[in-house]
């Protein structure tokens, strides 16, 4: 699911059991929020069900209520609902973009070729719903509302595989996330073309004249925040006069938005500011310090920070609580159970959607004759798919365009109902694939395609400094500094790691000194590289890291002393920097691996994502085992 970045001097969560905030991927953090909102939206639609059939009058009448503002004589005049529909909504798909954006500048869809799959399947994913609702619906003249049956809702979809824990792999979040994003995309490009009104040129024109101008500020490095509120609030003014529906505002300037990782030389030179404040806090150096620190992260990740807790704690929960409410009657639930649309609407996601996305990702790897096919198993696929039907945001919104009156109650009770029938489904699919034999367990949910390498220099056993069986299965990566404190507390981890998962386990350092904050840590690698000139490497490995205070010229000569090495040899290596360009060509390994800090760690290949305490590392390198056993078969 995206590339991480790490802080310069390590992630305070290495042996602990507790998650580092500085070490979170932009992915984990996205689902952290996405499923804890599942329990946010459950409650704002309860609510709603609540309020609707105790006072069905004071709801309606609340969400009805005009609200207009007014500049002179000219205003924008809505009722509560449509304020939030319209309005706090483009928020949500301001967030939903960013997360598209980022996916496709640092995430799995970097690589283009793999957009290939989950393009496909999230298409597919949204036609077999749509025929299966017009086979039932168009009959009964409510084909018109066939976008109802298109768009997943996320948050819940997320929250059914975080409530089923360890029974499915963690990719699975990643592959589901990234066909939601076609999703999300598609459904809001239906929203504007095929459910907003009449269009009208001239408001459009000026959107239009509004969204190059953004471009403009953006190209010309304003990165003050006042300018694209305006103009985004401009935007959104015009859409709304123009007749499309200006909840595509906030996908629009989202797509803008880039993402990239943080690179250590950014970081080295925000160090450098915080020096210069450190010695003179004055409020020149202050501002240079919050502009330094500004750019080292994208607006990308800067911005989804920001509007994400909201969007999913406030605004879609608020969006349920103004659609959701249904007046239930005996009569209008009986009318339900045979009524086309609510039935079409059910069917749709619960059988249709899944059925959508497996047929999406088999074609799709049978093309290409298997060289795209998902990164997890096809049961993992089936279980994802199933989670993936559930209807509710923005098939609620797409109802309120479509439907009134007694449709829009019918396309409620279908879309409200796909929540407990999804969620069935994916639990007993993943109750018959624990019934399968580990062999195959394992296979229905790792299988067998090829994840994206993020280490750009592969492992070199005649280079490379190795600990362990040179034919392992799993190989962890290291890059690390003899004078940062939490590459010498991942140590005992290590061992720990290899104790735990087996001896089939392989260990690879890579030097990584960061000069600015450790001003030892490049003559202590130096001299690393000088022991293992004598054979001696991991020797001197583990004693500069047990005794991190002690790398002066000295300290470094007396280690070598204690080793039994030949000192004179040793210190004539160290005079002559005769491992100066070993280090430096790890260093630029690490810099083009976007590798920006210590420890950091690669599992066959791929960058570890998350936490560096034992259980998170456990996780990683047994998934990786799996996997290599699997391509082994």
């Amino acid at each position: 699911m995206t590339t991480t970045t790490t802080p310069p001097s390590g992630p305070p969560g290495i042996g602990q059991t507790v998650r580092s905030d500085t070490q979170r991927s932009p992915l984990r953090d996205f689902l952290r929020t996405e499923t804890g909102s599942a329990v946010a939206l459950i409650a704002a639609a309860v609510a709603a069900l609540v309020w609707a059939n105790v006072a069905p009058g004071t709801y309606e009448r609340l969400w009805e209520t005009p609200l207009a503002v007014e500049l002179g004589s000219v205003g924008i005049d809505l009722t509560l609902r449509e304020w939030v529909n319209s309005g706090l909504m483009a928020l949500f798909f301001f967030v939903v973009g960013l997360e598209a954006r980022r996916e496709f500048d640092m995430g799995e869809l970097r690589q283009r070729s793999r957009m290939t799959l989950p393009l496909v399947a999230g298409l597919t994913g949204m036609v077999v719903p749509v025929l299966i609702f017009l086979a039932f619906a168009a009959a009964a003249g409510a084909g018109g509302g066939w976008g109802v049956a298109m768009s997943t809702d996320t948050a819940f979809a997320l929250g059914t595989l975080a409530l089923l824990g360890k029974r499915l792999p963690e990719a699975l979040r990643t592959f589901l996330l990234t066909v939601a994003i076609v999703d999300d995309v598609v459904a809001l490009a239906v929203i504007a073309f095929a459910y907003s009104s009449s269009l009208s040129w001239l408001p459009l024109l000026v959107a239009a004249v509004i969204f190059v101008a953004v471009l403009g500020i953006r190209r010309a490095g304003v990165s003050h925040s006042v300018p694209y509120v305006v103009l985004a609030l401009g935007l959104w003014v015009a859409l709304l006069e123009s007749g499309v529906d200006p909840v595509v505002t906030g996908l629009l300037l989202a797509m803008i938005t880039y993402a990239y990782p943080a690179s250590r030389t950014d970081l080295e030179r925000t160090s450098g500011l915080f020096r210069l404040f450190r010695e003179q806090p004055t409020p020149e150096l202050e501002r240079s310090l919050r502009q330094g620190l500004a750019t080292v992260i994208s607006p990308n990740e800067r911005l989804e920070q920001v509007f994400h807790p909201w969007t999913s704690y406030v605004i879609v929960p608020l969006f349920a609580l103004a659609n959701a409410g249904v007046h239930i009657t005996w009569a209008g639930f009986t009318d339900a159970l045979t009524s086309p649309i609510t039935l079409g609407i059910l069917i749709a996601f619960v059988l249709g959607k899944p059925l959508g996305i497996v047929i999406g990702a088999a074609l799709t790897t049978w093309v290409s004759r298997g060289r795209l096919r998902p990164q997890v198993g096809w049961g993992a696929v089936l279980a994802g798919s199933s989670a993936s039907g559930v209807a509710f945001t923005v098939s609620l919104l797409i109802a309120t365009l479509a439907f009134d009156k007694e449709q829009l109650t019918q396309a409620k009770y279908g879309i409200l109902a796909t929540i407990p029938f999804s969620f069935a489904l994916t639990w007993l699919i993943t109750v018959a694939i624990h019934a399968l034999s580990p062999s195959g367990r394992a296979r229905a949910l790792m299988g067998t395609g090829e994840s994206i390498i993020d280490l750009v220099a592969p492992v070199d056993p005649e280079r490379d400094h190795i600990r362990g069986p040179r034919d392992a299965a799993v190989t962890v990566v290291k890059y690390g500094d003899f004078e940062c404190p939490y590459c010498a507390q991942a140590e005992p981890m290590m061992r720990q790691l290899r104790d735990d998962v087996g001896g089939d386990i392989r260990f690879v350092w890579r030097h990584l000194p960061l000069d600015d904050v450790h001003p030892r840590a490049k003559l202590a690698a130096e001299a690393s590289e000088a022991a293992a000139r004598q054979g001696a490497f991991w020797p001197m490995h583990d004693v500069l890291l047990s005794h991190q205070g002690e790398l002066s010229p000295q300290d470094l000569l007396r280690h070598a002393e204690d080793l039994g090495l030949d000192v004179k040899k040793f210190e004539r290596d160290l005079r002559d920097r005769a491992g100066a360009s070993r280090v430096a060509e790890d260093v630029e390994t690490a810099d083009r691996s976007g590798v920006a800090g210590s420890p950091t760690f690669f599992v066959n290949g791929r960058l570890h994502r998350g936490a560096y305490d034992l259980a998170t590392l456990t996780e990683s390198v047994r998934a990786a085992q799996e996997r290599a056993a699997l391509s082994e078969r």
